[in-house]
């Protein structure tokens, strides 16, 4: 994926959940007929990054598990064994080595939903120990046609021997000084920035700061303002 097609992405997927939104909470015919209209247009820049015909990307985005308003919600585990080594595993769509992880589904706490993947992928029980770090996908150049949040949870197992999933083709343990060749999008970064907040004892996150003169909501700045 080149940076155009994940720029077209991301505003189409911005777009897509304004959409979502706008529709959710019209108050009148006309503000349903706009919604639309964006959904409409949301779909036009996805077929342009896709290369596909507008009504198929349109109807995708009509599909009930697309009625999203907020970032999906990645989860990933990432497990140490007694020397030190980190758990990972080789993806059987693309061959790219990447932690235990996928996205959360609706029912489960984001924990259960790490347990739950690494369970699928790599065969391995365990308890979650604590958060080590949430990344935004823009901020961290995950190559993504949506935009994504991913946390990464600490995971002790007492028996740290993968058994490779149906998902996957290999699992095992690396050096996180030696990964592999071929590592998923970004993980090889967020491995390295949770390894940090590890040995710390801090939790990750993206830097972000509201009083640095950037425009917030119009409904609550203060009577005058106007940026």
């Amino acid at each position: 994926m080149n940076e155009l097609r994940q720029a077209l992405y991301l505003i189409a997927d911005e777009m897509r959940g304004a959409a979502t939104l706008s529709r959710t909470f019209a108050s009148n015919v006309y503000e349903t007929e706009r919604a639309h209209h964006l959904m409409d247009l949301a779909a036009q820049v996805a077929a342009l990054a896709e290369g596909e015909p507008v009504a198929e990307v349109r109807a995708i985005f009509e599909a009930e598990p697309w009625h999203r308003a907020s970032p999906a919600l990645g989860v990933d585990a990432a497990v140490f064994d007694p020397t030190g080594r980190v758990l990972l595993i080789q993806r059987r769509d693309n061959g790219h080595w990447a932690l235990p992880g996928g996205i959360a589904e609706i029912g489960q706490t984001a924990a259960e939903a790490t347990l739950r993947e690494l369970w699928e992928e790599a065969g391995l029980r365990g308890r979650v120990v604590r958060l080590l770090g949430l990344f935004d996908s823009r901020v961290w150049r995950s190559w993504s046609k949506v935009h994504m949040w991913n946390l990464i949870f600490l995971v002790e197992c007492d028996d740290p021997t993968p058994v490779p999933g149906i998902e996957t083709l290999d699992a095992r343990f690396f050096p996180p000084e030696a990964l592999p060749e071929a590592m998923h999008s970004n993980h090889a970064p967020r491995i390295a920035a949770a390894l940090r907040a590890l040995r710390e004892g801090t939790t990750y996150s993206d830097p972000a700061a509201s009083d640095d003169g950037r425009a917030m909501p119009i409904h609550q700045r203060p009577a005058g303002e106007t940026a």
